[in-house]
């Protein structure tokens, strides 16, 4: 028996890391699928799979071969699967992005809260706190007179 075909029929193309076919990497709308369709095979985001495969699958039911025709459209609803699980994916995530934002914007109103409970303005200052002086102390002086 040869050993190289053996060792070649396991080899990954990922550098050797095993993947589980149900692992759940992210998808995003620009990932290109390389698809084997029945007869043919396609290259495309799922939204341009989707597309063709539904268009295939009324060719073919235009010229009666509804096998085929049934093929197809059940290639285009797998990725019209995923379109969903994608778009219930970004959904989500921006539904948590939301949430720890308006976290964010809560504690940081927390933090201000205390120090209007003191009753000062809206920059924090009170009656009576003293503003320090930025001036320098040449400028109250008189200018110098050139000989």
């Amino acid at each position: 028996m040869n050993m190289k075909r053996i060792r070649g029929r396991h080899h990954r193309a990922g550098g050797g890391t095993p993947r589980s076919s149900n692992s759940q990497t992210p998808l995003n709308r620009n990932h290109v699928f390389d698809s084997n369709g029945p007869d043919l095979r396609i290259r495309g985001t799922a939204q341009q799979l989707f597309e063709k495969y539904l268009q295939l699958g009324r060719d073919a039911t235009g010229t009666g071969d509804r096998i085929l025709a049934e093929a197809y459209f059940q290639h285009a609803e797998h990725y019209f699967r995923i379109l969903n699980a994608m778009n219930q994916a970004a959904q989500q995530s921006q539904q948590e992005r939301n949430e720890r934002q308006q976290q964010r914007q809560r504690a940081y109103e927390e933090r201000r809260e205390p120090g209007s409970e003191r009753g000062g303005d809206e920059n924090g200052h009170h009656e009576g706190d003293e503003q320090p002086s930025f001036r320098s102390p040449r400028s109250e002086e008189a200018p110098a007179e050139a000989e």
